[in-house]
């Protein structure tokens, strides 16, 4: 669910609202308890809840970005040789 940001013209308070697409707009100050909440315009927030978040999670082939050839090893100290092209 989207987090929205709200400032209330009366008072000037200012709060975060995570609300689903479908609720209303939120217009009741929990400050001063008048009717003058309104939407900021601000960058856009999100929450990641639940599993699935990891960059390996989403990858496809055997090399994933972060994991070895599949030897549980270690990363190598010594740079990697520069592959050639093979002759077709």
């Amino acid at each position: 669910m989207p987090i929205y940001e709200y400032q209330c013209k009366e008072c000037g308070h200012q709060l975060e609202a995570i609300q689903r697409f479908s609720d209303a707009p939120l217009t009741l100050c929990p400050v001063c308890e008048k009717p003058g909440l309104a939407k900021q315009l601000s960058a856009p927030s999100f929450r990641l809840k639940g599993g699935g978040w990891y960059e390996t999670d989403f990858k496809t082939g055997k090399k994933k970005h972060g994991t070895q050839d599949g030897d549980g090893g270690g990363a190598s100290s010594a740079p990697a040789a520069p592959t050639t092209p093979a002759a077709v």
